[in-house]
């Protein structure tokens, strides 16, 4: 590949458009476009990674690692070369369609009273969760409209997934999350399927980059569990979207030695149970400490706060539990 494409890639995409995809924040301002921030490459106590955004290069006075986005890709996600690329050439299209759709998504939220209905029986009630999440309401029959007055042609929009090969769109009367290169969206009727992804990879854990400079860290099943957690304080809390970890996702786990307090759902047929205990093995041999919350039976993190509980007796779960 000559070097003009990849200039032509790199100006497309800045490195701190990227960087802040990713939940990376800037914590101070060095003046003339440089800023330093926590390094996302490894476990930052204090702000060593320098972004020249004019430049659209970066380096970390703590690992010594920098270089341009494409490095950066490199690195954080753990692949080579030719994979970063197509990543970021993902990203490029696909973030911005997915931003566009979320955002209508966000819209549509409070123009519906089933949606707020929804979230209230699902505990979720405080307007900063709300936004933290970036909550939205899918009501179906409009999202295509809105994205083709956009400009995305109706094959675009069928081979991201967001409107079905008959044309229709494919979230229909469904709660929906942005994730990182996805859109994952709960069904508020008992009639149709509960769950619903795009067609693409699972990504990594949520809003690890806020999470992982934690010593101890919450690890859930589900956005909802993720939501009451957060709205009750417990702000060390991610998401694994489902009981089994992906690559990526036990490698953010595993960047640096912490407690894991594994809470996955306490099914009547044992299933989260198993799954916890595997994982817990896993995480041991990283070198980790993991350790099982035991949640009654028949309950998740979610149903517990639903259902009455609260922070001060969730934590007491978080002190009973074992190794």
């Amino acid at each position: 590949m000559n070097r003009h494409v990849l200039d032509e890639l790199k100006r497309q995409i800045p490195l701190l458009d990227y960087l802040q995809a990713q939940d990376w924040r800037p914590s101070r301002s060095l003046g003339r476009d440089r800023c330093l921030g926590l390094c996302p490459l490894h476990q930052d106590h204090k702000p060593s990674f320098l972004v020249d955004s004019n430049k659209g290069l970066f380096y970390c006075y703590g690992c010594g690692r920098g270089g341009d986005v494409i490095r950066f890709v490199e690195l954080y996600h753990q692949v080579r070369f030719p994979q970063a690329l197509a990543l970021l050439r993902r990203w490029s299209g696909l973030g911005t369609l997915l931003n566009e759709a979320a955002s209508f998504y966000r819209l549509q939220l409070h123009r519906h009273g089933e949606a707020v209905a929804y979230l209230h029986q699902r505990g979720v009630r405080s307007s900063e969760l709300i936004e933290h999440m970036r909550i939205g309401y899918a009501p179906g029959g409009c999202l295509r409209g809105w994205l083709s007055e956009l400009s995305y042609s109706p094959a675009t929009l069928r081979q991201v997934g967001l409107v079905t090969p008959s044309g229709y769109d494919t979230y229909i009367r469904r709660i929906v999350f942005p994730l990182e290169g996805n859109l994952y969206g709960r069904s508020v009727s008992d009639t149709a399927p509960p769950h619903r992804f795009l067609p693409t990879e699972k990504g990594g854990l949520y809003y690890w980059q806020q999470v992982r400079r934690y010593p101890e860290v919450i690890l859930v099943e589900g956005l909802f569990d993720y939501a009451v957690l957060w709205q009750a304080g417990f702000r060390n809390v991610t998401c694994s979207l489902g009981s089994h970890l992906n690559a990526l996702q036990l490698r953010q786990l595993c960047d640096h030695k912490r407690t894991v307090y594994i809470a996955f759902d306490a099914d009547s047929n044992d299933s989260g149970r198993r799954a916890a205990q595997t994982l817990a093995r896993r995480l041991g041999e990283h070198g980790l400490k993991p350790l099982t919350v035991s949640l009654p039976i028949g309950h998740d993190p979610n149903s517990f706060f639903v259902q009455g509980g609260d922070a001060r007796q969730f934590q007491a779960l978080l002190e009973a539990a074992q190794p």
